[in-house]
């Protein structure tokens, strides 16, 4: 693709895959490997005696290396993502993508492999002798029928999962929402009619599902693009298509759906005609699962039937078949089982772990961000929302359960309750609560200010941000200089995003006589304010803020914090009862730490102290963290005591005396608030375990804590979020990137709705 024919949204993909480390993986070490010691451990001499222990019994893989939990992601790019025939290398995006996902949802290693064979002999021969390496196979994106071939021929040979998610991530997904859909029809899967349009490898894979599970092979009509697969025809048919092939005088997807209670569609856009929906039974069943546009939309099934129920493969339609909802956890389960293979049994517990999720009350969390639809069992609520944090228990359990029932788990699990936490504390909520918010944010779009709106790197978020669906974004700042750059970013159309300055908005006025009724006992006169207003442009877009004319604002990127800061705070105040603070969220390993202040008080007081630690652990509470919140100083419990901790063990004597639910304790140095080891050291502690909330005693140490971990940690540093102003403003990092612009703009976005 030619540089001028890339699209704004596509620059946004090649610059998110490009900047930085090229890619969307890495490989850290699990181990210290910082001494001489260290190295001798993890290599030679050290590392031969787990080798040794593997030859002796090769179960001790699972113990002493990654076996157990590392999974290949392998494709040789026959069907990209409906793209079709890339190869090999151009799958590779899809492939880390797909490992990502893995990490993100289950905490499953994922590793991609691209293999540059179209021939199925040497594909399976490549794969097969992986089987040492990794504890499961995830195969993706291979044309069928080929896919057909090598899963099933891999699963005979190999001792471990080998699953195409393409195939039974889909059927699985479709299952589920299938046996909620007929539930709240009053139908049996035994005497249902179904109707599958398409014959690829999710379309067969879930007739066999179905099947399985109960539906009537004889109730299952297939059609592919010639017409329905019946007996006896010979056109087009293949071994796959024939075992799905059905005894009926149906020769059209128009036949087939006359009377069809339900239908899955896993074709093209348009397959489903009005007519034909129209001819099916009493609330009948729709998925429409083609991607990115389904064979009939939702809208156009409601004008000719209101007791249908709909499903697509959209996540801006309610009921959406999504993989993500089942190939991590599935794989979860299985692996932490030492299964050696995914059986039917297996994804059929999935499937109806899945259905009874949906069926249970909505998180209050997962349900805000999903406000804008009805996310209580019923029609459009028929799966589960693919962020929704009990996935990752529900899904597992019931597929390690059903590996042991059936026989193929190795290593049993004994205790339920306990993998239940073992599972629970594998994923930090914060990631998930953030997806929660931006989820929100979409449902309930704002208006936010760019206060910095001719600078490129903001003219591209302000584009991001509305690509997002967050709301509109209001760029501050000369129309001709903004547009001139927007053209040469190659953002052909700024529709959806405003432009604003003094001299285009007639409340400038407005603006300078609030300025001034704020300012004038402070000794500032009418034309000091008219030119802040003027001339200002955090102080126009604050204004803005206060005036009720932007829902919040975001700036920071050109201007150092305390100049930012100077010009908000003469337009918005403090909320009342709170301070403004910045807190900076640190992410790294599966863990969060709330750190706090790292932006507005030099060396706050005791008082000071204590509202930071009330505030930080309602803002840790709000991302879904059970705040322990630890007062930091370069002492422990007194040892060493100096004069400087006074006013540390002074907070805390407050945050004893005050009415707080949260935990908390200190004084007490880094090491300690974050080790269990070092913590037992102190039995008197109040901590219950590691601090999550880091409450510093001065601002040198909170930014040079925050900043030092966001370029060392090995993880990410969010924010610092600005918490505790009447209204919402944020400040980013100068030098922030379009991401961190779009993130905290959605932040302000989210705290506009809340308060």
């Amino acid at each position: 693709m030619e540089e001028k024919e890339i699209k704004v949204r596509d620059r946004e993909a090649l610059l998110f895959h490009s900047s930085g480390r090229p890619g969307k993986i890495e490989i850290t070490a699990s181990k210290p490997l910082t001494t001489q010691r260290d190295l001798s451990l993890a290599y030679s001499p050290g590392v031969a005696v787990p080798c040794l222990e593997i030859a002796k019994n090769p179960a001790t893989a699972y113990d002493y290396t990654s076996k157990g939990n590392l999974v290949a992601v392998i494709s040789n790019g026959t069907a990209v993502l409906g793209l079709g025939n890339l190869g090999a290398l151009a799958s590779k995006p899809v492939m880390e993508g797909k490992a990502v996902l893995f990490k993100r949802f289950a905490d499953v290693d994922g590793m991609d492999l691209e293999v540059s064979t179209e021939d199925v002999d040497e594909f399976v021969n490549c794969v097969r002798f992986l089987g040492a390496t990794f504890g499961g196979i995830n195969l993706e994106d291979i044309k069928a029928p080929e896919c057909f071939i090598i899963e099933s021929r891999l699963r005979e040979i190999m001792d471990i999962p080998v699953f195409h998610d393409d195939q039974h991530g889909t059927a699985i997904i479709a299952a589920s929402g299938l046996i909620n859909a007929c539930d709240l029809t009053g139908r049996n899967l035994a005497d249902i009619k179904l109707v599958v349009n398409g014959a690829g490898a999710a379309a067969i894979a879930v007739a066999a599902l179905v099947k399985s599970m109960g539906v009537t092979p004889d109730n299952v009509i297939m059609c592919d693009s010639r017409g329905v697969i019946y007996k006896g025809r010979e056109d087009g048919m293949n071994q796959w298509k024939s075992a799905h092939a059905a005894d009926t005088d149906a020769r059209t997807l128009e036949d087939a759906m006359q009377g069809a209670d339900a239908v899955f569609g896993l074709s093209v856009k348009g397959a489903i005609t009005p007519s034909m929906v129209k001819s099916m039974a009493k609330q009948p069943i729709i998925f429409a699962m083609a991607n990115p546009d389904p064979e009939i939309s939702p809208e156009d099934v409601a004008a000719i039937r209101s007791d249908a129920i709909c499903a697509t493969g959209r996540s801006d339609y309610p009921n959406q078949i999504n993989n993500v909802l089942g190939f991590p956890y599935i794989f979860r389960g299985a692996l932490d089982v030492q299964a050696s293979t995914i059986n039917e049994e297996m994804k059929i517990a999935a499937a109806n772990a899945v259905a009874a999720l949906a069926r249970e009350d909505v998180p209050d969390e997962v349900a805000a961000a999903y406000s804008g639809r009805r996310l209580q069992y019923g029609p459009e609520y028929i799966i589960p929302a693919p962020f929704d944090p009990r996935l990752i228990i529900a899904i597992p359990k019931a597929v390690a359960q059903a590996a042991m029932d059936s026989g193929v788990a190795r290593k049993p699990i004994f205790d339920m309750g306990e993998y239940e936490n073992q599972l629970r504390s594998r994923l930090d909520p914060t990631a998930a609560h953030l997806q929660l918010i931006s989820d929100y944010v979409r449902a309930h779009p704002k208006r936010i200010a760019f206060a910095e709106g001719e600078e490129e790197t903001v003219i591209r978020a302000a584009a991001a941000f509305r690509n997002s669906g967050y709301g509109t974004p209001v760029l501050v700042g000369r129309e001709d200089r903004i547009l001139e750059t927007a053209k040469l970013l190659g953002i052909e159309s700024l529709d959806g995003v405003e432009i604003t300055n003094a001299a285009l908005i007639n409340d400038n006025r407005k603006y300078a006589e609030f300025l001034y009724q704020r300012l004038q006992r402070k000794g500032y006169l009418w034309r000091d304010c008219q030119r802040m207003v003027n001339q200002k442009r955090n102080v126009f877009a604050a204004a803005m803020v206060a005036m009720g004319q932007a829902d919040g604002m975001i700036t920071g990127l050109t201007r150092n914090f305390n100049r930012s800061f100077a010009d908000i705070s003469t337009v918005i105040d403090a909320k009342d009862g709170e301070i403004p603070m910045g807190l900076s969220i640190a992410i790294a390993k599966g863990r969060t730490v709330f750190i706090a202040d790292t932006r507005v008080h030099d060396e706050p007081d005791a008082e000071q102290l204590a509202e930071i630690a009330i505030q930080a652990a309602k803002k840790a509470r709000q991302l879904g963290h059970e705040p322990r919140v630890a007062m930091i100083s370069h002492s422990t419990f007194g040892n060493p005591w100096t004069k400087d901790t006074d006013r540390i063990r002074e907070a805390v004597s407050i945050l004893e005396n005050s009415d707080v639910d949260f935990e908390f304790d200190g004084d007490m140095s880094v090491d300690v608030a974050l080790d269990t080891e070092l913590l037992k050291l102190y039995p008197f502690c109040r901590l219950s375990g590691p601090a999550n909330v880091l409450v510093m005693p001065a601002l040198h140490a909170a930014t040079t804590a925050s900043k030092l971990l966001g370029k060392l940690g090995g993880g990410t540093v969010i924010g610092p979020v600005m918490i505790g102003l009447a209204k919402p403003a944020q400040i980013t990092q100068m030098g922030a990137t379009v991401n961190d612009l779009v993130n905290m703009a959605a932040l302000a976005a989210h705290e506009a709705e809340h308060g």
